[in-house]
């Protein structure tokens, strides 16, 4: 299995006595979509994440802003005071209220750092509203949303971006209508539906927007969507990505502390190299490593 150098592209940090979290606490019922938030509501900083990963060869993350509340570019500034000595948080996607008179100035001030490579937008709608991210299922087609984005381009910043499969159609729309602009969907394309009719709807939503080259997936939080996983259920969906986007458009990734209500540390990345065993030594450090090198500009 493999056991070469790791980029972990997807994690959060916090330290919730600064109350820039709400989300994460019980009083606030923004965030339904996310069941047992409860035992992620605690600290998490770069010793924790040190002391979690281990048992792996870690050697550099990628910090996903964490619906920081208030001026996102504050999440930015705070992420600058950490330590880099070990790699974490060596790169950031930051947040910006997309779609919002405020968006323009935040991308801005977000693309001052040299440490920040793009900026993260959610589109997951679904009928269910126990199940919304947002509100709109047309956010995606909102002519505010989309000047953003573009501005994105225009800053050489990547759209890092979360999704369900009822907005594939409009993901493609944009990865079209801007072929400069390099997308990154986050968590598979997060599977949430899983009764055979949604798996399908998933599977063709994948395979729908993987036809533009500018889309890249990172397979990552195996298990929130799945919260009875096996082995060969992280697999089903891995590989699908992987059948997808190939290995040259696809990262695995921890969602750590997030995914950590579903799987230890441990688990996710043995998982990912029991996985992965059956591919070359070039495509597992493709899917560990080099891309995300890549599209981190690490």
């Amino acid at each position: 299995m493999y056991s070469g150098p790791i980029i972990d592209p997807h994690h959060h940090l916090w330290d919730l006595s600064m109350g820039k979290h709400p989300w994460l606490l019980p009083t606030d019922p923004s965030l339904q979509a996310v069941a047992g938030l409860s035992e992620i509501a605690t600290d998490y900083l770069v010793d924790d994440y040190v002391r979690d990963s281990r048992g792996h060869n870690i050697v550099a993350t990628v910090h996903i802003e964490a619906l920081w509340a208030g001026d996102p570019v504050g999440e930015t500034r705070w992420l600058e005071t950490l330590d880099k000595s070990k790699g974490v948080a060596s790169r950031y996607v930051g947040g910006a209220s997309l779609g919002k008179p405020e968006a323009a100035d935040a991308i801005a001030r977000q693309a001052a750092f040299d440490r920040v490579t793009g900026i993260r937008g959610i589109l997951s709608w679904h009928p269910d509203p126990k199940k919304c991210f947002v509100t709109d299922p047309e956010l995606g087609r909102n002519p505010q949303w989309r000047r953003d984005i573009a501005r994105l381009q225009e800053h050489g910043l990547n759209l890092e971006l979360m999704m369900y499969p009822y907005q594939a159609g409009v993901v493609r729309e944009i990865a079209e209508a801007l072929p400069g602009l390099q997308i990154i969907i986050n968590h598979c394309g997060s599977p949430i539906d899983r009764d055979p009719e949604g798996m399908q709807r998933w599977r063709d939503g994948l395979k729908h927007i993987s036809a533009c080259s500018n889309i890249a997936i990172k397979i990552s939080n195996p298990g929130a969507y799945d919260r009875n996983w096996t082995l060969e259920s992280v697999r089903d969906v891995a590989m699908h990505c992987i059948d997808c986007f190939g290995t040259e458009r696809s990262m695995f990734g921890t969602d750590y502390p997030v995914s950590k209500i579903q799987m230890s540390f441990d688990q996710i990345y043995d998982t990912f190299k029991q996985i992965a065993a059956v591919l070359s030594p070039q495509e597992q450090s493709q899917l560990f490593h080099d891309n995300a090198k890549r599209f981190y500009r690490l």
